[in-house]
């Protein structure tokens, strides 16, 4: 009873200790969560497929992907020991993630309805001009954490960086380039049609969304490679950190190439 006593009071006290702007960032992505089980619910009784895949397959992956981005934006703030969600710039950030990626889950959501495809459907010129407007959607998304590593950066200006502050920002960095060039690759490639892999359903050949997928999540994966390195390592954590991301830039070009 002593330990659920104190994981509900440590629970309680970091809740209250977030900004207004990052209770509803937490909130927001605990929404997708939710949206994700009601869209799988709703799917066990629709049996359309578009391209050899179920109709609201594309929007729960989205959900969940927003929501991980959701959360991951205020964890990497405790990590970094970043005020930065104090500051005015904050909720601008915020609002811009919060509008693109939510423009993304309503738009492909409202396509599953219909049975239509939301990605590559080039039928019209307004599914065409969505298509479009989609990939200005994503690249303001994970913009929104290129502009959250400057503003840790500039926050953390003439300090010695710890390590898990450096992961925090080249991860955020990361996402932007990394998953910039592999959206506008992916933009312009349609993946093969089919199941592919379970669950992610990627194939690994001509298919970009592998590394797609490593350039959205270094927002996770590298802060927590950070983490693990100085906790781990000593004073070596630098360069494990370093080492750890050039592994994870060479796994994402190899990724990449495989997909051409």
């Amino acid at each position: 009873m002593d330990q659920w006593y104190q994981l509900q009071h440590g629970m309680t006290v970091e809740w209250q200790s977030l900004s207004w702007t990052s209770k509803f960032l937490v909130s927001y992505g605990l929404i997708m969560l939710v949206a994700l089980a009601i869209s799988y619910a709703w799917s066990l009784n629709d049996q359309r497929l578009i391209r050899e895949v179920g109709v609201w397959v594309k929007p729960m992956k989205f959900m969940l992907s927003t929501s991980l981005f959701a959360l991951t934006t205020v964890w990497v703030l405790k990590v970094a020991h970043s005020h930065l969600d104090q500051m005015p710039v904050y909720p601008w950030i915020v609002a811009l993630l919060v509008s693109t990626s939510l423009f993304e889950v309503v738009y492909i959501s409202y396509q599953a309805s219909q049975g239509l495809a939301s990605h590559y459907n080039l039928s019209d010129p307004f599914h065409a001009f969505m298509f479009g407007v989609m990939a200005l959607a994503a690249d303001g998304l994970t913009a929104s954490q290129a502009w959250l590593a400057w503003e840790i950066w500039n926050e953390q200006k003439g300090a010695d960086l710890p390590v898990e502050i450096l992961g925090v920002i080249i991860g955020l960095t990361l996402t932007f380039a990394l998953s910039t060039i592999s959206g506008l690759m992916l933009g312009g490639n349609q993946p093969p049609s089919g199941q592919g892999i379970p669950i992610v359903g990627w194939h690994l050949h001509k298919d970009i969304r592998p590394a797609h997928f490593l350039g959205v999540h270094a927002q996770q994966l590298i802060p927590l490679w950070g983490l693990i390195a100085a906790k781990f390592m000593g004073t070596f954590a630098n360069t494990g950190l370093l080492i750890g991301s050039c592994f994870y830039l060479m796994l994402w070009g190899i990724s990449t190439w495989l997909s051409l």
